[in-house]
């Protein structure tokens, strides 16, 4: 397997383009020139109609004014862009920020307004005094009405989608999605008894040569790279997890033949932060982060801790009720196990929900009242077997408020059970 075909390296690359801001840009420079050229060929004598004939200088007037208009519209988009930069370092959360690279409108704004600038300043070197590019300016005009178009859309997206609540839906449908529609290969792995897992130690450790955070796992080539070798791939790391340079990445039970390192590693993805791809508690990890901020001493704001806690506990309903084995067995198309794969169990994840804001708004009456709302609907809705886990928080939670708390009167506010933080409808106790 070459280095520069791996999977690993090709999952890299994808995630270099998702995240890229230059490159979908690029290619509207490019479409604009080639558009350009396209127009000057199908101009003709007989289009378009007389009224929409141009001058020479009227056609150069205008498509000067595009390009310049275009440049400083790029220059005002880019300017938002560090305005988001600073709010999502700031205010929110840094790992927010892997998340909004990707966002499409903004490419697409981007690529327009590029377009459209290649798109005229490549018509102004046709202009003559007995030749005008005609059709060629009309769609520049027409370009540019789009680009506005755009303009307004991007503006009215990005001042609503900046209020941390806001994010915080965004984020929370992204794990959501992940975790639900099988894109997470660790969880969408349907589990197989361990007795098909040799029980003897290891044959071969297969180390990593790079050290990063794994990204995530190609399911379908270690599985059969395993069958290969008839063997059993034991991976040692859990989807999130940095992995330093020389760490045992894969452990190898069994088998008639010893599997190649650099084939093996290459079928895992290893980068410098964590992604979304096939790690939903990532977007727990978005969440978590919004809601501490708003709760530190420098921000202050207990409400928009509460909003975040809503997402989060839609997404605690989403996966409180899928049994979570924390381990998953995968089979070849013969029914023999050939891959072991770590995953988060329930109280991974309820955790992760849950300790650092209990922790860091222990002291917030509103914190601690909408998150016993919080574990009191859990336990109204999840199944019987994730109850344990929820009453240990909530008894976590109890004792911080005791610790906080230790005015009587302000301690019965404070265990009060509020879905609004204060000022909602009292739950029914479980």
């Amino acid at each position: 397997m070459g280095v520069l075909t791996s999977w690993a390296v090709r999952f890299r690359w994808r995630q270099y383009v998702k995240a890229s801001l230059w490159i979908v840009p690029m290619f509207g420079l490019v479409l604009g020139v080639l558009l350009a050229e396209l127009a000057l060929t199908v101009d003709g004598a007989d289009w378009p109609p007389s009224g929409w004939r141009y001058s020479a200088g009227t056609a150069s007037d205008v498509l000067t004014a595009i390009v310049g208009a275009m440049v400083a519209l790029l220059g005002f988009v880019v300017t938002i862009g560090v305005l988001v930069v600073q709010q999502a370092t700031g205010t929110l959360s840094p790992r927010y920020m892997r998340l909004w690279y990707r966002d499409r409108l903004q490419k697409a704004v981007l690529a327009t307004f590029t377009g459209t600038c290649a798109f005229a300043f490549s018509l102004l070197r046709s202009i003559e005094s007995d030749s005008v590019p005609d059709l060629g300016v009309t769609l520049a005009g027409a370009a540019v009405a789009v680009s506005l178009v755009l303009l307004l859309i991007y503006l009215n997206r990005f001042t609503h989608s900046l209020r941390p609540v806001a994010i915080a839906e965004l984020v929370a449908r992204m794990g959501e999605d992940v975790f639900t529609t099988g894109a997470s290969a660790v969880r969408g792995a349907a589990p197989r008894g361990d007795k098909t897992v040799p029980g003897d130690g290891p044959v071969a450790r297969i180390r990593t040569g790079r050290g990063g955070a794994v990204q995530a796992f190609d399911v379908t080539g270690l599985v059969a790279e395993a069958a290969r070798h008839d063997c059993v791939f034991v991976v040692t790391r859990l989807i999130g997890d940095f992995v330093p340079p020389g760490a045992v990445l894969v452990e190898v039970h069994g088998g008639t033949s010893t599997p190649d390192p650099e084939r093996v590693t290459a079928l895992v993805a290893l980068g410098p932060e964590r992604t979304i791809e096939q790690d939903p508690a990532f977007a727990v990890r978005v969440l978590v982060d919004i809601a501490i901020r708003a709760l530190s001493p420098a921000v202050n704001d207990p409400t928009t801790a509460v909003q975040v806690i809503n997402h989060i506990e839609s997404f605690l309903h989403t996966v409180g009720g899928v049994p979570l084995p924390g381990r998953y067995v995968l089979a070849d198309h013969h029914g023999h196990a050939r891959l072991v794969l770590p995953g988060r169990d329930w109280e991974s994840y309820l955790q992760l929900a849950v300790c650092e804001i209990r922790d860091y708004g222990a002291s917030s009456v509103q914190v601690c009242r909408r998150l016993r709302a919080m574990f009191e609907d859990l336990l109204d809705v999840l199944p019987s077997t994730q109850h344990p886990a929820v009453r240990a928080e909530l008894s976590l939670l109890q004792e911080s408020v005791e610790r906080e708390f230790p005015d009587a009167a302000r301690r019965a506010i404070a265990q009060g059970s509020d879905r609004q933080g204060i000022g909602g409808h009292r739950p029914p106790r479980a």
